[in-house]
């Protein structure tokens, strides 16, 4: 199993959720976060923003499911060609996952 957190702009959240749930990948856990990247905020005039508002959506899924879940939310969330502030996609390995109300291992 892994853990897929995607950090994507707010406004493409609806559109990879829907494809993520079309796709099989129905679970999803959102939250809204503030941050930046390389970019180190952006600045409009004379105010520089230094958090940027963005959206975590956060998956678990099978290992040979990994790479059909990342090129969704790629595929959903570049604007245009590509912007900075897209956002950005880390793996990480899950050892195990219980279900609290059946106590049940795995996915």
């Amino acid at each position: 199993m892994v853990l897929v957190r995607a950090i994507i702009r707010p406004e493409k959240t609806g559109a990879v959720m829907s494809e993520l749930a079309a796709a099989g990948f129905p679970a999803v856990t959102k939250m809204d976060v503030y941050g930046r990247g390389k970019q180190k905020g952006i600045t409009v005039g004379e105010i520089h923003y230094d958090e940027i508002p963005k959206e975590m959506l956060i998956v678990v899924c099978a290992d040979e499911d990994k790479d059909d879940l990342v090129k969704i939310i790629i595929r959903v969330a570049r604007t245009g060609a590509g912007n900075f502030g897209d956002g950005r996609i880390f793996v990480t390995p899950v050892a195990e996952a219980y279900t609290v109300s059946t106590g049940a291992k795995g996915l």
